[in-house]
């Protein structure tokens, strides 16, 4: 199995938008390479490529749909408040259809139905992960500050990263630690596995809802 974490920006921002490509090796996630400043094209020739090797799992941070009439869909008030039982902060999560995440929710949407569409030799299945919230829920509580740092802080990433190999990451480079980016696609991919591989669990789960929301929505 191969599992790919994608910390996704807006469509004109694909300085930001980072790839993070593991395989699945019996209990262990290893790294395999990871991608930055990448376009639509080139994370789909990357999906095909892996899919070629292998089934794929997806771990997606942006909204992969958005509620009907605008505002939060059942999932952001449901997450929100898990992350709030946590000590984390809500303000990392918006409504899809909020101002200042409605490029990257359209980014979201369709990246997503292309992946759907590729022609692959292996199966490929998506989900929606928010990073923070799945490193935020498996950290314990006297670490929950990093957390709530890693974004401008340099020795919290660190940590974090430190921390994910501890979660069976292996052969993660030191380089990841240098954006919060890469934290978060490595963050994503964790959130995939847990989600797919039966051995886990993810920490908090809303299941699709066909028509208008067709991902599971995880952390």
């Amino acid at each position: 199995m191969r599992i790919i974490g994608i910390d996704l920006s807006g469509p004109s921002n694909h300085k930001d938008t980072v790839l993070a490509v593991f395989e699945k090796q019996g209990s262990e996630l290893k790294f395999i390479k990871i991608m930055s400043n990448i376009s639509d094209l080139k994370i789909l020739e990357e999906i095909q490529i892996q899919s070629q090797l292998d089934e794929v799992v997806i771990g997606m941070d942006a909204p992969l749909s958005y509620e009907d009439g605008g505002g939060d869909r059942h999932g952001d008030k449901q997450l929100r408040q898990f992350i709030i039982s946590l000590g984390m902060k809500s303000g990392s999560i918006m409504p899809p259809t909020f101002n200042r995440m409605v490029y990257l929710t359209l980014r979201g949407i369709k990246l997503s139905r292309e992946i759907g569409n590729l022609t692959t030799c292996n199966p490929i299945s998506i989900v929606e992960v928010h990073p923070g919230a799945v490193i935020g829920s498996r950290l314990s509580k006297g670490d929950l500050d990093y957390v709530l740092k890693y974004k401008q802080d340099l020795s919290a990433r660190s940590f974090i990263r430190h921390w994910l190999c501890e979660q069976q990451l292996t052969q993660l480079p030191n380089s990841i630690e240098e954006e919060s980016h890469t934290i978060d696609a490595c963050a994503a991919a964790l959130g995939a596995w847990h989600w797919a591989d039966p051995l886990f669990k993810p920490k908090w789960l809303l299941p699709a809802n066909l028509p208008l929301h067709p991902y599971d929505y995880c952390c």
